[in-house]
């Protein structure tokens, strides 16, 4: 095969050129003397991405589910009640970790295709008078379907109902993508990854934890040791880490963050937007749909699209990839099979979405799909080409209204 693999999973994303740069340094001393001047700033701006002024960020060698593992075991006690939603795999598999780590988890299954179920949500926090329920989860994007939920909508529930449960964010396919508000939404714990839309490679499980999780963190009983909050905060209030860092991993986050923070996190936000919308006309230019059933559920860093029935969107992702040299994602348990997913979030542009669009039909078309020649990349062709301008200018409004 000649060329570069187009890779359009939904994580790992493109690491851009200045961030692999800025991984391929000669090894360093992690505890040089002059270390703290780096890491310092680094903490405090990764503050300004998740949009906190009193959250405490953490950086653990891990991929998301090491940050999921610490966000629980560092504030939760065996036995605590846990009010969770399942829609997709991501959510599914944090379940099965607050289960193995023998929580009371209340689960509250909702169809694939859908996400946090705010009238549910609201019914049971009002309905437990005794605050018997210490954590409420939020997948923010359910990677294996292509759902984004309302984080803001699940803290107003909480509010509503007067109750004190921690609010846990899985954020690590929307934080850095699209709009997260820490301190505004009243989340407690943060998780994303480095592989995502901080366009670094795996292995940075980047966190953040509000006051109120560090003060049940003191109390908490769950067994931990290298996840363990009170370590990293005795040795990052210095400037280092408990245990030998992945510096080329952080120096790469440095330079990503620096991207980030340059473009603007709300043109970042309304670039996500943008792109995903081109996706989104060219499924509906092939006559399919998508796995989130009603357009409040549109992601805007993946999509799952699904194939008319008879056909194999394993045999799709394999076409896609050994004929026309692309990655798609796959689709995973319930929905293995049935659909197939792009990635948008990221090092992205419109052309390098093009690409994913026009490589899906030909490999569609390979296997007998009934889409029509060209129909949907000339769909996001013409979205792109037209609403160019207009990203920008939703970038600004909603800057204006922050």
């Amino acid at each position: 095969m000649q060329g570069t693999i187009g890779l359009f999973v939904p994580g790992p994303t493109n690491v851009p050129e200045q961030v692999r740069k800025a991984i391929d340094v000669p090894m360093e001393d992690h505890r040089a003397p002059d270390l703290p001047a780096f890491t310092l700033p680094l903490f405090a701006d990764l503050k300004k991405i998740f949009k906190t002024d009193t959250g405490r960020v953490f950086l653990f060698p891990a991929s998301g589910t090491g940050g999921w593992e610490a966000a629980i075991t560092n504030t939760l006690k065996p036995g605590d009640k846990v009010l969770a939603s399942r829609f997709g795999q991501f959510s599914h598999l944090w379940i099965d970790l607050c289960q193995r780590h023998n929580l009371d988890v209340e689960i509250v299954d909702v169809e694939w295709g859908e996400g946090v179920p705010l009238d549910i949500y609201a019914e049971k926090l009002k309905a437990d008078k005794e605050h018997a329920i210490k954590a409420v989860l939020v997948t923010q994007n359910e990677t294996a379907t292509g759902v984004q939920s309302d984080v803001a909508g699940v803290r107003q529930a909480m509010d509503d109902a007067g109750h004190p449960a921690l609010l846990y964010v899985d954020g690590v396919s929307s934080i850095a993508s699209v709009d997260f508000r820490m301190d505004e939404w009243g989340v407690d714990v943060a998780v994303s990854g480095s592989q995502k839309g901080f366009m670094l490679p795996a292995g940075l499980a980047i966190m953040c934890a509000s006051e109120k999780a560090l003060e049940a963190s003191k109390t908490a009983g769950l067994a931990r040791c290298y996840f363990d909050f009170k370590d990293m905060i005795q040795t990052n209030d210095t400037g280092y880490f408990p245990y030998t860092p992945p510096m080329t991993l952080i120096r790469g986050l440095r330079s990503s963050v620096d991207r980030l923070l340059d473009e603007g996190l709300e043109n970042v936000f309304a670039r996500h937007h943008y792109l995903a919308e081109g996706v989104r006309k060219a499924v509906e230019a092939w006559s399919l749909r998508l796995c989130a059933k009603e357009p409040k559920w549109h992601s805007d860093t993946v999509s799952a699209i699904c194939l008319p029935d008879g056909y194999d969107s394993g045999e799709l992702l394999s076409r896609a990839y050994h004929r026309y040299g692309i990655s798609l994602g796959a689709g995973l348990s319930k929905v293995a099979g049935r659909v197939f997913r792009i990635g948008h979030l990221g090092d992205l542009n419109e052309v390098m979405l093009l690409t994913a669009l026009a490589g899906s039909e030909m490999a569609m078309r390979d296997l007998g799909v009934p889409i029509v020649a060209g129909s949907g990349v000339a769909a996001a062709q013409e979205y792109y080409r037209t609403a160019a301008n207009g990203y920008t200018d939703l970038a600004i409004t909603r800057a204006a209204a922050e």
